[in-house]
């Protein structure tokens, strides 16, 4: 059995966790989790991050309706990243597009690759 306990958080006691479109591949975040988050996540199978600003869980897309579901649960090599697969609905990001890498450098400009949905 996993357990969560077993993974390399940083001082703060959270792990990064990259969402990932499960069927596309598509990378659509990265937010932070506790042990507890990781926990939640695998036992109702709705992601839940750690709100660094609001210090406090949260269901991706209990407010806005965009939810994640948990496809597979990823750990890295070090222990100390997540990848999470995900079945997304609608936007991943606050601002309306699917993804939150909405933004490229090219030729060392920024330019917006993605419209919101």
């Amino acid at each position: 059995m996993f357990d969560p306990a077993t993974l390399k958080f940083d001082a703060a006691g959270l792990v990064p966790a990259i969402a990932q479109d499960h069927s596309s591949g598509e990378v659509l975040m990265l937010a932070w989790m506790n042990a507890e988050a990781v926990a939640k996540t695998l036992d109702t199978g709705r992601v839940t991050y750690w709100s660094r600003s609001r210090q406090a869980f949260w269901v991706k897309g209990e407010t806005s309706g965009h939810l994640q579901h948990l496809v597979e649960m990823r750990v890295d090599c070090d222990r100390d990243c997540l990848l999470v697969l995900v079945r997304q609905e609608g936007p991943a990001c606050h601002t309306g597009r699917r993804s939150c890498f909405y933004t490229s450098v090219r030729d060392g400009d920024e330019v917006e690759i993605m419209a919101p949905e």
